[in-house]
């Protein structure tokens, strides 16, 4: 059986120790709800400095379009 938690009285969750060491989170970490039909989606949200040189190489003179998407 999966890991489980038990949503308290005051709406709180405690996302077992498991789940937070396989995926790497940590206290006062951010996340994003996203509803998929009857589920939820729990998404963390990353860091500024996590995305330092995301888009190195893009070029802001030649935008895409659609016309060069497959």
């Amino acid at each position: 059986m999966p890991d489980t938690a038990t949503l308290s009285s005051k709406f709180q969750i405690s996302i077992p120790k498991a789940v937070r060491a396989a995926q790497g989170w940590e206290a006062g970490q951010s996340f994003a709800f996203i509803p998929k039909g009857a589920s939820v989606l729990l998404v963390p949200i990353p860091r500024r400095e996590s995305l330092k040189g995301f888009a190195r190489g893009a070029a802001p003179t030649d935008p895409r379009d659609r016309s060069d998407r497959f």
